[in-house]
């Protein structure tokens, strides 16, 4: 029988790609255009912003994903023809006062984590703003990117070309459930059966299971970001300052992110975001200001207070499973989350422990 995953954004995709993987058959359903949400919208640095804030629930999640990234990506080219770019470039954080925490961090963690002065930073990235440059920063030499339209499209291409079912336009109604288990869904006029149903569908989690699991706070969080038509030689290691980030892509362009919003599923742009955003940006390197912004848009975050997602089986309902409420860090967790949901829906033994995860 088919297992279902409602959500086309990396953590459905993702889902579907180890389930099929396993020999299962799956079928994917979104209710809008696969890959066109949070995952699209997100900047790509495989790693939670500040790591040493986050509970090591998090943290082993984004850890087990980026020792696989690079495989990954590799799999998903050699199956759809398209480079995600993922780009082991770097993360230079200028933040001062992050120091301590971050040394006593990367310790118990084992993290390749350096402290550098200023001369090494301005070596590292030479057109940062003079009077931006603290005496001290943070670098993780290791921490790559990908570009995250690249790696969905390659997701979407590869299931394709394996046959996998991908319905668009496919929102569900209702659950279809019988003696606290469930065995299909409603869609529009369709009724699908199905072994298994993953409910991945980010912002729109809590909405879809509010009948099901009232307890599930999973909330929509804007955040916008824009693009500049910039040139490779200006920027080629992602740089943040104050939660203000940077990221360069291999054609010179140059992401800037990002804001945090609560507007409910509003995903307009404003105006005002956009000049915070590039005033952001030429703050910390003067000569972008001489680059226009190629592109401004929004994103709902699957927002979740707890810091740590929903990577479980309903507690009362057998065949439900859960996987959303990454907030910030789908991209950096989306593997490990992906395989862990994967591992509980065909008991196997998982990958990391599953108890931090249930709801």
């Amino acid at each position: 029988m088919t297992h279902l995953v409602i959500g086309g954004g990396i953590m459905g995709l993702l889902t579907a790609h180890y389930l099929n993987v396993a020999g299962e058959k799956v079928m994917l359903l979104e209710q809008g255009h696969l890959g066109q949400e949070s995952s699209w919208a997100g900047g790509g640095i495989l790693s939670p912003l500040y790591p040493w804030r986050y509970p090591d629930a998090l943290n082993n999640l984004a850890a087990w994903s980026q020792e696989i990234y690079p495989a990954l990506i590799k799999e998903l080219r050699s199956l759809s023809d398209i480079d995600a770019q993922y780009w082991q470039c770097g993360f230079l954080i200028l933040d001062e006062e992050e120091i301590e925490a971050a040394i006593q961090w990367s310790k118990q963690r084992n993290q390749n984590l350096q402290t550098i002065e200023a001369k090494r930073i301005s070596d590292i990235t030479p057109n940062l703003c003079s009077s931006r440059l603290p005496e001290k920063a943070i670098w993780m030499p290791d921490i790559a990117q990908v570009r995250n339209p690249r790696l969905l499209k390659a997701l979407i291409t590869s299931l394709q070309n394996r046959g996998v079912e991908l319905r668009e336009q496919s929102a569900v109604d209702r659950l279809i459930i019988a003696n606290q288990q469930i065995t299909g869904v409603v869609c529009g006029d369709s009724n699908f059966e199905a072994a298994s149903v993953t409910v991945a569908c980010g912002a729109w989690s809590s909405r879809l299971l509010k009948d099901y699991l009232p307890t599930l706070h999973v909330e929509p969080v804007r955040g916008q970001m824009i693009l500049f038509k910039a040139t490779p030689e200006l920027l080629n290691n992602m740089v943040m300052q104050n939660a203000h980030y940077l990221i360069p892509r291999r054609d010179g362009r140059i992401v800037a992110g990002s804001t945090l919003e609560y507007e409910g599923f509003n995903k307009s742009t404003t105006e005002e975001a956009k000049q915070q955003l590039m005033q952001n940006a030429t703050d910390l390197i003067p000569k972008l200001g001489n680059y226009s912004i190629e592109h401004h848009w929004s994103g709902l975050r699957p927002g979740n207070p707890q810091q740590v997602p929903f990577i479980c089986q309903h507690p009362e309902i057998r065949g439900l499973f859960i996987n959303t409420g990454h907030f910030r860090n789908g991209v950096v967790t989306a593997p490990a989350s992906a395989k862990l949901c994967t591992d509980q829906i065909l008991n196997k033994t998982p990958i990391l422990d599953p108890k931090p995860y249930k709801i």
